[in-house]
């Protein structure tokens, strides 16, 4: 089975290069298959008592150029596949893939098995398992 349409969810870390590592071997056997390289970066809220505080545009500013350096290390890796691209947006990961995904009809989606750290994975849940509860895409995930 061959895939023309992938999405490999993207954030820098270990288990996303591997996962983009993935999607650039299984597009490399089929050259008709397009890829994307899709980097989301939220900006949290922070919670204090009952009210929730934006974070200052600094660190906005700060987080999004995070992103936008990150992704260039992906867009060197993808440089040599000729139907490769990137996209950089803002939100909330998970919801941000699947509905990507769905917009411009993916046909795969590869993802790392971890994002965040054991923390934040405990108290928000991981994008790949949100991912794999909310899409209808066929997901990869690898380790």
């Amino acid at each position: 089975m061959s895939f023309h349409n992938i999405l490999v969810a993207y954030d820098g870390g270990m288990p996303s290069v591997k996962a983009l590592d993935k999607a650039m071997d299984m597009v490399r056997h089929y050259p008709e298959s397009k890829l994307t390289v899709l980097y989301v970066y939220s900006v949290a809220a922070v919670a204090v008592a009952d009210s929730v505080v934006a974070v200052p545009a600094s660190i906005q500013r700060e987080q999004f150029l995070e992103a936008q350096e990150q992704l260039k290390q992906a867009e060197a890796q993808i440089a040599s596949i000729p139907n490769a691209t990137s996209v950089l947006l803002e939100g909330s990961p998970g919801e941000t893939i699947v509905r990507y995904a769905k917009q411009h009809d993916n046909d795969l989606i590869i993802v790392g098995n971890r994002g965040f750290g054991p923390l934040r994975e405990f108290v928000m849940g991981s994008v790949s398992h949100y991912v794999l509860q909310h899409t209808d895409v066929p997901l990869l995930v690898i380790k």
